[in-house]
């Protein structure tokens, strides 16, 4: 596991919540239907029709895991960059115009920055990706962000909330991390942080240090100071 040196010491004497990270797909926007019709159409262009199962395959990223198996279902004759490259072309198109909320994400969000609780953004997506949803859900509530591009090891390693966590010169296990996938469960998990789980395609179950709720709406302040010891 790598270890990250801290970047904003936090007070270590102090108790309970020192920072939320959260997923972007699925969590904060309604993105998990565009990616996957970005990639059911891609393919059905390319010559397979994929189904439900493949749907489950690939929800929550990354992107080397979403290729790799749109690659082996398909036996396409592409590199894994290539058709990386065309699902991320593809989906950028889709949301040119901006994407919707999740329910529940403005309040939240609103909420932490009143109460002063620093935040990131942790994606698989890529950078570029990033940055065009950014334009919706709004830079400036966030600390910085992590793209999955960015990291040598991206969810469900738990290299990406490591670092988050490091950058904000938190304790892994005083921070929260908020993810709608099992492969961000995991990621979350492995680092050690408490995990709010949203579901937004995969049923996620509850588990020891792991909090399922149906959705953003309600989810507060309070309710997140709660969840650390």
């Amino acid at each position: 596991m790598t270890t990250y040196a801290s970047a904003v010491p936090l007070d270590r004497e102090s108790t309970g919540l020192q920072a939320v990270l959260l997923d972007m797909d699925g969590t904060l926007v309604d993105t998990e239907d565009l990616w996957w019709e970005a990639e059911l159409s891609l393919l059905a262009e390319l010559g397979h029709r994929l189904d439900h199962a493949d749907r489950e395959a690939v929800v929550g990223g990354p992107m080397s895991r979403v290729v790799d198996h749109l690659l082996a279902v398909s036996g396409l004759a592409l590199t894994a960059e290539r058709l990386g490259t065309m699902i991320n072309d593809r989906f950028a198109e889709r949301i040119a115009h901006g994407v919707p909320l999740r329910p529940g994400a403005a309040e939240l969000l609103a909420e932490l920055a009143a109460e002063g609780i620093p935040a990131a953004l942790v994606s698989a997506s890529h950078r570029r990706i990033i940055d065009l949803v950014l334009e919706t859900l709004g830079s400036h509530h966030f600390a910085f962000t992590v793209a999955g591009d960015e990291v040598e090891r991206t969810k469900p390693h738990p290299d990406p909330y490591l670092l988050a966590a490091a950058r904000l010169g938190a304790e892994p296990g005083r921070c929260v991390v908020i993810e709608d996938a099992p492969t961000g469960v995991r990621s979350g998990e492995a680092a050690g942080c408490r995990v709010l789980a949203v579901p937004s395609v995969a049923a996620i179950e509850p588990a020891p240090g792991r909090t399922v709720r149906a959705s953003l709406e309600g989810v507060s302040v309070a309710l997140l100071r709660g969840l650390v010891p």
